[in-house]
């Protein structure tokens, strides 16, 4: 035991700080990554309600068939399902 070499300071201290580097690096990347999710249901919430009034005006206005104001509806969802991915990629 008399000839270990203790373990060199530096080497201690630059691992800790290694770690505590790529721990904030990660956490960063998650609180990214969540505000996107967050935008993205915002953005779903929005769409939910712009296809009902969609379906509501085209169906007040009766120039369409409830099949075809209902396309409308699907269609406006759609957009607003694309726009969510286009938030989070």
């Amino acid at each position: 035991m008399k000839n270990q070499r203790p373990f060199p300071r530096f080497i201690l201290a630059s691992s800790i700080f290694a770690v505590s580097v790529m721990i904030g690096s990660a956490s960063c990347v998650a609180t990214e990554q969540a505000q996107q999710r967050r935008e993205g249901r915002d953005v779903k919430q929005d769409t939910r309600q712009e296809s009902r009034e969609t379906k509501v005006d085209c169906r007040a206005e009766n120039q369409k068939s409830n099949t075809a104001c209902r396309q409308d509806k699907r269609d406006t969802k759609q957009d607003g399902r694309q726009q969510a991915r286009d938030i989070k990629y």
